[in-house]
């Protein structure tokens, strides 16, 4: 206890001089660099040259500081750009993907000026409103109707081929029975060989072309058009080529797009025979009576 005692008694007076000591050189170097006169002003300057080159080492972790913190800044500032560009990105992706659509309606509208149809004809164009989404019938439903003077049987196109026919008009709207349904049956003809056929729906995309006359004299990329035979279709519509299935079999491979139909030109057919009453029976004439006057009197002459 009594060599600590000395000791803090040692030591305390010697901080104390040690402060004053510091104290007093800090306050002459201030004053000292404080003092305008020329002979302190070069004393001054030599001493700056002896010892601030020398400090560089002093100064190296400060200036590594200062460093990182510009980087750490740098850093967040390109983080920000680049979270700015992510919004501008998704932005723009969503404008590209309105712009393809529009650049798709677009085309699909100029092939709808641009197809070359009979003169005679005239046409509306209809929005497709809904699909069925049924496997067992394949339709889509349009928005014009009986008050923009639409009939049933007429056909319709996407601006290429043929889609379908009207079955089924309401006041705003029409059910389009396409040509992929089974109760799709269209006569054609396939050129330039001239033979006749039967495009028949079964569901799929590629329906079968049956009752062709001559297969031989089919290739594979024949035009099948409409042949008007029926007065079900006006004649020289397009409906496809010809392909073959693995089986051999042949099909028609539809020119219209099924998979994006938004448009359809109903084609005004004022010049086909329209059917008054689809559910009567045609009835041959009726044969004279054989107790009739007429018949009595042919009996006697062949006896």
């Amino acid at each position: 206890m009594a060599y600590d005692r000395n000791s803090d008694n040692f030591t305390t007076p010697l901080k104390r001089l040690l402060f004053a000591v510091l104290a007093l050189c800090l306050l002459a170097i201030f004053l000292v660099w404080r003092i305008d006169s020329p002979r302190v002003e070069r004393f001054r300057a030599r001493v700056v040259d002896a010892v601030v080159p020398s400090m560089d080492w002093a100064m190296a972790p400060v200036t590594g500081a200062v460093n990182i913190l510009r980087d750490f800044q740098s850093y967040q500032r390109i983080h920000e750009q680049n979270q700015e560009l992510r919004r501008e990105l998704r932005q723009m992706t969503a404008w590209k993907e309105a712009a393809l659509q529009l650049e798709q309606e677009n085309a699909r509208l100029r092939d709808l000026n641009n197809v070359q149809l009979d003169p005679r004809l005239t046409y509306i164009t209809g929005v497709v409103l809904a699909d069925s989404g049924s496997p067992f019938r394949q339709s889509v439903l349009i928005n014009v109707g009986s008050r923009d003077g639409i009939v049933d049987g007429w056909a319709t196109m996407d601006g290429i081929g043929l889609v379908g026919r009207i079955s089924g008009v309401g006041k705003q709207t029409s059910r389009v029975i396409l040509l992929t349904d089974t109760t799709s049956r269209i006569p054609v003809e396939i050129q330039p060989s001239g033979q006749r056929a039967m495009v028949a729906g079964d569901n799929t995309a590629a329906p079968p072309v049956a009752f062709v006359e001559d297969p031989d004299q089919i290739r594979a990329g024949d035009r099948i058009v409409t042949t008007g035979d029926g007065e079900v279709f006006p004649p020289g519509l397009l409906v496809g080529q010809i392909a073959k299935d693995p089986g051999g079999r042949l099909r028609a491979r539809l020119a219209a797009d099924y998979e994006r139909l938004e448009f359809l030109r109903v084609l005004r057919d004022h010049g086909a025979r329209r059917v008054e009453s689809p559910s009567a029976l045609i009835l041959p004439e009726a044969l004279p009576d054989a107790d009739t006057p007429d018949s009595q009197a042919g009996g006697g002459n062949d006896g």
